[in-house]
């Protein structure tokens, strides 16, 4: 605290012997020292006072990375893969969210296990370097091709990862790994949660006794998970893998789940696995809270032929942190959407996603209708999501 001048107490005293002869009660004025207060006529330190700090990240989030094998034929350079010119078009919406969150639906084992395809996808590591150039730093694990090509994958992949310095959630290499919640702490002071669940593994089932290696969605876990990360983070984003392929619209089970995530506190729900787009919505949780939802992006980048396979989108939401003395408030807000659009040539090259507001009709026919039934479809629950159309 700055030391009081003669002057400045002279003027104190003087200031709080004018209030008393006049029987005037004051709840607040600053003295002439910022750091002195006269509240009801007493002398305080301005310190004493709670400060009101407000603080803001944003979180964004792709749909499914589906390396198929003409992606990364297309992708090869001669002596590895490069996939960063595919997604050169749109660096600048995913590396300016705080947090970046790729749904990574097919595992990076790379060429030492055989590269693969649909149906048992493992796709070259390059395209994890290629995400973390273009501002990812999270991916989700935790989807129906986890365990397609074996345990010895998914821990290449995991070490891929690391090495990569990038967060994975939903698939683990030990217990211990999947006991560890995701947290990331942001320069903002505000930590996030992250969680992620899949509705199952293509028939394929677990290792007897390694359940860590891919999270199945189930509700009591599920809550215990929830409750631990309410005591340790801000914030909880949960990524959900379910839904029936190619349907444009939520199921029950769905809605369901969703509801039982917003019950339990979750600030916000990020689904896949449909491989199209699925409205956002705002979910009312038991306790009042309102949880932010979009029940899948699509795909991100795949080798998918029809219209909507062809269109995910990159959503993204900002997170405010209001402190008022020991009290805080976590909102969520401002939701928007930037719908995108995987082009290639008939010949299966020349792959790149780009936003989709910037089609032509030579790149797509009826390009302007396409992209206004999109915005439709997706606002259809919640009339203020807000579409970009420019960095």
């Amino acid at each position: 605290m700055k030391k009081l001048t003669v002057f400045h107490v002279s003027l104190v005293f003087c200031f709080i012997s004018l209030l008393t002869s006049c029987g005037t009660s004051t709840t607040e004025l600053i003295g002439t020292d910022e750091s002195v207060v006269i509240k009801e006529n007493r002398i305080v330190e301005k310190a004493s006072i709670p400060v009101r700090s407000v603080k803001e990240i944003t979180i964004s989030s792709i749909g499914d990375v589906l390396i198929h094998q003409p992606v990364y034929i297309d992708a090869w350079t001669g002596s590895g893969y490069n996939f960063t010119p595919m997604l050169e078009k749109v660096k600048p919406y995913l590396s300016a969210a705080t947090i970046t969150i790729a749904n990574q639906e097919s595992m990076i084992g790379g060429e030492e296990f055989g590269l693969s395809s649909y149906p048992t996808f493992n796709s070259p590591v390059e395209i994890g370097a290629a995400l973390k150039e273009v501002g990812v730093n999270a991916v989700n694990l935790a989807n129906n091709h986890t365990l397609d090509r074996g345990e010895a994958v998914i821990q290449q992949a995991i070490r891929h990862w690391e090495q990569l310095g990038i967060t994975y959630v939903g698939a683990y290499k030990d217990e211990e790994d999947c006991q560890d919640l995701r947290i990331i702490e942001t320069d903002e002071g505000i930590s996030v949660a992250l969680l992620a669940y899949t509705y199952g593994t293509n028939g394929i089932p677990v290792p007897k006794g390694k359940d860590y290696l891919v999270n199945i969605i189930d509700k009591a876990n599920m809550e215990e998970e929830i409750a631990r990360a309410k005591e340790a983070a801000d914030v909880i984003i949960m990524s959900l893998h379910f839904g029936n392929e190619y349907e444009r619209l939520p199921n029950d089970f769905q809605k369901s789940l969703v509801q039982f995530a917003a019950d339990q506190g979750v600030h916000a729900v990020i689904g896949h696995h449909p491989h199209v787009l699925q409205p956002a919505d705002w979910i009312e949780g038991e306790e009042g809270n309102e949880t932010l939802v979009i029940y899948s992006l699509g795909n991100f980048l795949s080798n998918q032929q029809t219209l909507y396979q062809r269109i995910g989108g990159i959503f993204t939401f900002t997170v405010k942190k209001t402190t008022f003395g020991d009290k805080e408030e976590i909102e969520i807000h401002s939701p928007t959407l930037l719908p995108t659009y995987v082009k290639f040539r008939s010949n299966w090259s020349d792959y790149e996603v780009v936003p989709m507001y910037t089609l032509s009709n030579e790149e797509l026919a009826g390009a302007s209708n396409h992209y206004s039934e999109i915005k439709k479809h997706m606002s259809q629950w919640m009339p203020e999501l807000q579409f970009l159309e420019g960095e």
